[in-house]
């Protein structure tokens, strides 16, 4: 008995090795260094390296939404053709921000999962966004997308502000 436990550890220590030394490749260390600093930066510095390498790569930005777009030309082309409009409709503020000012605690994994969505952010990041409320969450939102994502945060328990 004792000989064929000691080999089924062995081979349970030896399966264990492989799948440990296969799985992983060595990794270079200029990019584990890249990775490094990379995921120690801010949101906000995140957001500002993304931005960069679109530029330096000639990346052309992608419309999330895609009918974000559509209204903010709309209004364009409108004014183009109507020049005898007042001055003031000229003045009215059509982006807006959206803050995240609270939400209930029991609505609050659909609020995490709906910020997740719609910021793009990892399931860890929306949760850590969500606790930190008040906290600002899109900047420059086009009127009716800034009242869509109000009215869908409200429905599921979350107060959020236009500015």
């Amino acid at each position: 008995m004792r000989a064929s436990s000691s080999f089924l550890k062995q081979a349970a220590i030896s399966s264990q090795q492989r799948r440990h030394n296969s799985t992983e490749a060595p990794t270079n260390p200029k990019i584990a260094g890249i990775v490094d600093q990379i995921s120690q930066l801010t949101l906000l510095e995140t957001a500002d390296l993304v931005s960069s390498l679109k530029s330096r790569l000639n990346i052309p930005d992608m419309p999330i939404g895609g009918f974000a777009a559509a209204p903010a030309v709309a209004p364009a082309s409108a004014a183009a053709d109507e020049p005898d409009e007042p001055a003031p409709a000229a003045q009215e503020k059509t982006l807006f921000n959206l803050k995240l000012e609270a939400f209930e605690a029991g609505a609050k994994p659909k609020i995490i999962k709906e910020v997740k969505n719609l910021l793009g952010l990892s399931l860890v990041d929306s949760k850590k966004f969500v606790e930190s409320a008040p906290k600002m969450m899109k900047e420059s939102v086009p009127k009716d997308e800034a009242e869509k994502i109000m009215a869908t945060m409200k429905e599921l328990g979350a107060t959020v502000t236009m500015e």
